[in-house]
């Protein structure tokens, strides 16, 4: 969830906006404003505003975004609920509004319009708006259960000259085989597959690991410049709870399949085979593609000491 926040001068012009029907417009919550049609609600906001004239920028508009991700749970009612939690805790209350959802783009998200000269005629106050608007994000975000998505997801790739093309390719690739890999060997042969070469770093002349290097369409980089996540070390760890988890779902498997039950020897025995066919095939080296990328990798190692070898010489 992430706010954008703009303050300004007209109401016709922002009502115009949020209110414009090729943008799938829905309004789905108001407080204090006649909306008969867009002159009557941009009439409620000036006839207010007019109650404390020496505040040049009356008008409050905040676009609120969410993940595609969290698309299928946010149904209007939820959008308004948590736009309007937004809203009491950025302090903007006691004054008119209304909230409208567009479908215009690929991502849900809703439009605030809201009046900075309260019901009082007192100015909302905006100190600090946007420090506690980004905070308030991350602990709604947190509370409805939403995606916390990272930076990087929200970037126009099409867009991105190179080598931040290649970068950010590079960081999609790596994102996905990460999570579903279960060490090195597979992770470099399948990042091999898509174009991707791997090369590590070692201390001194020894064969400790200090880093990791990608090259990609002819562009090196340190897996800590495309993301922090994928540093040696951190790709490491997470190799091992991938490892760690898919025993773990081993272990269940089998003792669900070994379960003691009134059942006959022969379906028993039907059982008790089926759990060791789960472990002939699911183990992290177990697999054909497992076979295939350890051959790779013990393949490459050869050719490095061969070129070690030649150097020393």
């Amino acid at each position: 969830m992430m706010a954008k926040i703009v303050k300004g001068s007209d109401f016709k012009g922002v009502v115009d906006y949020i209110l414009d029907k090729d943008k799938g417009v829905q309004k789905i919550a108001a407080n204090g404003l006649f909306l008969e049609s867009k002159e009557t609600i941009v009439m409620s906001f000036n006839i207010q505003s007019q109650m404390n004239g020496k505040v040049a920028k009356p008008v409050g508009h905040i676009a609120l975004s969410f993940s595609k991700e969290d698309e299928p749970r946010l149904t209007n009612h939820i959008m308004a609920h948590i736009a309007l939690e937004y809203m009491e805790r950025m302090g903007l209350r006691n004054t008119q509004f209304f909230i409208a959802r567009h479908f215009d783009k690929e991502h849900p998200h809703v439009h605030i319009a809201f009046n900075r000269i309260g019901n009082d005629g007192r100015t909302l106050s905006d100190r600090n708006d946007r420090l506690r608007s980004t905070r308030i994000c991350k602990e709604l975000t947190l509370k409805y259960g939403l995606h916390m998505a990272d930076g990087k997801e929200h970037v126009k790739r099409n867009r991105l000259k190179e080598p931040d093309r290649t970068k950010y390719r590079l960081y999609d690739i790596l994102k996905t085989e990460v999570d579903r890999c279960g060490n090195w060997n597979v992770l470099v042969a399948n990042l091999r597959r898509q174009g991707v070469e791997v090369r590590f770093k070692h201390k001194g002349q020894t064969d400790e690991v200090q880093g990791v290097v990608f090259t990609m369409n002819g562009y090196h980089f340190n897996g800590s410049k495309v993301d922090r996540r994928f540093s040696y070390s951190k790709i490491d760890a997470a190799l091992q709870r991938n490892r760690n988890e898919e025993r773990m779902n081993l272990k269940s498997k089998v003792y669900t399949t070994d379960t003691p039950s009134a059942t006959s020897n022969t379906a028993r025995g039907e059982l008790f085979s089926g759990g060791l066919g789960l472990l002939a095939g699911h183990g992290s080296s177990g697999n054909a593609t497992d076979a295939e990328a350890n051959m790779e990798m013990a393949e490459i190692l050869r050719r490095k000491k061969k070129r070690r070898r030649g150097m020393r010489l």
